[in-house]
């Protein structure tokens, strides 16, 4: 903050004017200058809005992702702003679509940041894209919140301008092999995983969790990322007879290889990672989903005993009257509560560096009385894991034994 006002004409010109002041009157002059500082320097942020950006997939075979986060974030907005905003600032979000592809990802976020000048970023959706863009975001050490994926590399602390609030993809893996292995007692286990950063992440996460009880996988099969190109897969995988499938992908293909493996007669289980999309991938499935296992990162968005899933209920109804609850909507409405929590307590000169130091340094963060925790207390206390399992309706309940 010192570094803005001083470097500020507005600010240097009210310094000079009152060096002669009485100290009461210093001190209110160091603020006003503080504040007109930031208020005319800080990208981003107006003396009414402060305005975030989401590059994610809006259109294409993977849009009900970063549809649902946009919705989610949208939906704490409108919350939040309804309430007069954040020290008298209304939070604004821009979203431009992706299509989960890593080089349309890096033209979309370039564009946010130098062209709409957003204040941070906020609900990404993707591993590939996010190893695109961190670099820009890096360099520039603007603000990274809650990017949908579990990623490993973005847990890394040296990367103080992205702030998690979901488990890794490694803690998902572990939850899989230890349900299957100690409550199924399978031994025999495949895995179907997109062929690029995010399906080699889970799969080293899958590896290491079997590696631990003494297991190799049976069988891999992967696929391209934005097709459901998956019959090579299944007819590599078959071969193996395994009693677990673990599926690191989107809803579209993972849905298309159950099928095929229904069809084929074939009954393992199917173990689904979070980035899957559980809603959707239960609508593609069908009376195909009864019995498929996913895990996920966020309590169930129908458990209204939950003051968070009723106050993220209220907020997404208040937003729009036809949505209906889902994991990934809840999961941006918690990163965009989040944000508003953290920019509450820095006060009414938001700066970036201040935001991500503020975010950091407290590390826990209480959201309708749900402790949130990023940084290194995520370390010490990680976000949570649970299995749920799809019923013959389409609905979801949790797994009985973990």
């Amino acid at each position: 903050m010192l570094r803005a006002m001083s470097s500020a004409p507005g600010a240097t010109n009210l310094m000079n004017r009152f060096r002669s002041a009485t100290p009461i009157v210093v001190c209110l002059a160091m603020l006003a200058a503080a504040t007109l500082a930031a208020r005319a320097d800080e990208v981003g942020v107006s003396a009414d809005a402060i305005l975030f950006g989401q590059a994610a997939a809006l259109e294409g075979p993977s849009s009900a992702l970063g549809q649902r986060m946009r919705q989610g974030i949208v939906a704490a907005f409108t919350e939040v702003n309804a309430k007069g905003g954040v020290h008298g600032r209304k939070l604004q979000l821009i979203s431009r679509d992706d299509g989960y592809d890593p080089d349309r990802s890096v033209a979309q976020t370039l564009r946010l940041i130098e062209g709409d000048k957003v204040f941070a970023l906020i609900g990404a959706v993707g591993t590939p894209t996010a190893m695109a863009t961190i670099p820009i975001t890096s360099a520039r050490n603007i603000p990274f919140i809650g990017p949908f994926s579990g990623a490993e590399f973005l847990r890394d602390l040296e990367l103080s301008n992205v702030v998690n609030i979901r488990a890794s993809y490694g803690a998902e893996a572990e939850a899989w092999i230890k349900h299957l292995t100690e409550d199924r007692k399978f031994t025999r286990i495949g895995i179907f995983y997109q062929d690029d950063s995010f399906g080699r992440d889970g799969l080293t996460g899958v590896k290491n969790a079997l590696a631990k009880r003494g297991l190799e996988l049976a069988a891999e099969g992967t696929f391209e990322r934005n097709t459901r190109a998956v019959g090579s897969a299944w007819r590599t995988i078959r071969r193996a007879e395994p009693e677990a499938i673990v599926m690191v992908g989107t809803y579209g293909p993972c849905a298309e290889f159950i099928k095929l493996a229904r069809r084929s007669g074939r009954t393992p289980t199917f173990v689904n990672i979070s980035f899957v999309g559980a809603n959707a991938l239960a609508r593609e499935l069908g009376p195909d989903g009864e019995g498929v296992i996913v895990s996920q990162v966020v309590p169930f968005p129908w458990d209204r005993s939950l003051k968070l899933v009723a106050d993220y209920q209220a907020a997404q109804q208040a937003f729009d009257p036809t949505l209906t609850p889902d994991f990934v909507s809840l999961e941006g409405y918690v990163s965009g509560r989040l944000v508003a929590a953290a920019l509450e307590k820095l006060g009414p000169a938001p700066t970036r560096a201040g935001l991500l130091h503020l975010l950091n340094d407290v590390g826990r963060f209480d959201i309708s009385g749900t402790a949130v925790t990023v940084g290194a207390r995520a370390i010490e206390t990680p976000p949570k894991v649970f299995l749920t399992v799809i019923q013959k309706d389409g609905t979801f309940k949790a797994v009985d034994r973990l």
